[in-house]
C-alpha cells in the first residue's frame, strides 16, 4: 500500500473519534417543582440561581432549568413524572410537599430539598448524616420551631391568651409531627388549641371564621409552600378579623403579617445550589449529608401591631432581629 493511500486510511479511520471529542458537551437539566403562583417564590429561585453562579453555572449556557409549577399538592405528583419524563439530571423539590411525589416519581434521579421541615421523621432520609437513596439537600427543625413559635407568640398576646388558632396542613407530610409537638408545647404553656386543617387556598377564609367562633385569641401557621405562597391573603385575613398571628417566614410579616420565627429562606436555597454542583460533578446524594440551618430569625411588624392594637413587650422587641415600622 502506498503510503498517501495509508494516510488518507488512517485519517478516515480516526475521523469519528475526533469528530466525537470535539462535540459540545450536555447540558445538565435541573427540574424545579414548586406549587404556584411562581412570582411567590421569586427571590428564593433567585437566591438559587445566584448561588448557581457563584458556582460558575451560567443559565442557559451551562445549565438550563425546567420549572413546573403545581396548582394543588394533587398536580404534584403529575408534574414529577413529567419532569422524569423530561429525564432532568436532577430535581430541586423545596419541601417535604414536593418531595414525596418526587420521590413517588424516580428512585433513581436525584432529589435536592431546600427547606424540609423534617426529612428524618417523614423517612425521606435514613438519618442527616447518612441520607441514603437519592434525596438530600438543606432541612430546618420545624417542629421544633413551631413549639417555641406558640411561646413566643404568647408573649405578645395581651393578657397571654388562653386558646390559639393552629392552622396546619394536611397535605405536607412533615407536618403531622408539627401536630404532635405544638400540642404537647400548648400543654406546657397552658393553652387550649384549636386545630384547623387548611389543605388549600379557599380553606383560608373559613378557618379564620371558625377561630372567631372558636374565640381564639392568635393563630400559629406553621411553615408550609401553601402558607408561604399567599402572604398577602393570611395577612389580610389577620387583619380583618383582628386576630394576631405567627408564622414560619419572614415574607408573611414583610406582607403585613405581625411576626414570624424561622430560618432565612434565601440562604437556604442559595446554600442548596452546592448540592447540585457537587451531584453534577458526580457525588451520589446519599454521601452528601443533610446541612440543617443554623440560624433563625425573629421578625416583628410593629405598622400591623399598632393596627391590631397590640404593644410588643420589650423583651421580644430587644429579641428580634429585624423590625418592620
Amino acid at each position: 500500500m502506498k503510503r498517501r493511500e495509508f494516510l488518507a486510511i488512517a485519517s478516515a479511520a480516526l475521523w469519528p473519534t475526533a469528530a466525537w471529542s470535539q462535540a459540545p458537551a450536555k447540558i445538565p437539566k435541573i427540574g424545579f417543582l414548586g406549587l404556584a403562583p411562581a412570582s411567590a417564590w421569586s427571590g428564593e429561585v433567585d437566591a438559587l440561581r445566584e448561588g448557581l453562579r457563584t458556582l460558575g453555572y451560567v443559565e442557559g449556557k451551562n445549565l438550563v432549568f425546567y420549572f413546573r409549577w403545581a396548582t394543588d399538592s394533587a398536580e404534584t405528583l403529575r408534574l414529577a413524572e413529567e419532569l422524569v419524563r423530561e429525564n432532568v439530571d436532577i430535581i430541586v423539590a423545596p419541601a417535604s410537599t414536593q418531595v414525596e411525589p418526587a420521590r413517588k416519581a424516580t428512585r433513581t434521579i436525584p432529589i435536592v430539598f431546600t427547606q424540609h421541615a423534617d426529612p428524618v421523621g417523614t423517612g425521606h432520609v435514613a438519618s442527616l448524616a447518612h441520607p441514603g437513596g437519592n434525596i438530600t439537600g438543606v432541612s430546618m427543625v420545624l417542629t421544633e420551631l413551631a413549639a417555641k413559635s406558640l411561646e413566643i407568640l404568647k408573649q405578645a398576646v395581651p393578657g397571654g391568651g388562653v386558646r390559639f388558632g393552629v392552622l396546619w396542613n394536611p397535605t405536607t407530610p412533615s407536618h403531622a409531627k408539627v401536630v404532635e409537638e405544638v400540642q404537647a408545647a400548648g400543654k406546657t404553656l397552658g393553652i387550649q388549641l384549636s386545630m384547623i386543617p387548611v389543605r388549600t387556598i379557599e380553606d383560608f377564609e373559613p378557618s379564620f371564621a371558625t377561630m372567631m367562633r372558636e374565640q381564639v385569641a392568635a393563630f400559629l401557621v406553621p411553615t408550609s409552600p401553601l402558607t408561604n405562597s399567599q402572604p398577602v391573603v393570611l395577612a389580610e385575613l389577620g387583619l380583618k378579623y383582628r386576630l394576631p398571628g405567627m408564622f414560619g417566614n419572614k415574607d408573611n410579616v414583610r406582607a403585613g403579617g405581625l411576626m414570624s420565627y424561622g430560618a432565612d429562606f434565601n440562604y437556604m436555597y442559595g446554600h442548596a445550589a452546592t448540592y447540585i454542583d457537587k451531584i453534577l460533578k458526580g457525588e451520589k446524594p446519599s454521601d452528601l449529608p443533610v446541612e440543617q440551618a443554623s440560624k433563625y430569625d425573629l421578625v416583628l411588624n410593629l405598622k400591623t401591631a399598632k393596627a391590631l392594637g397590640i404593644e410588643m413587650p420589650p423583651t421580644l422587641l430587644a429579641q428580634a432581629d429585624e423590625v418592620i415600622e
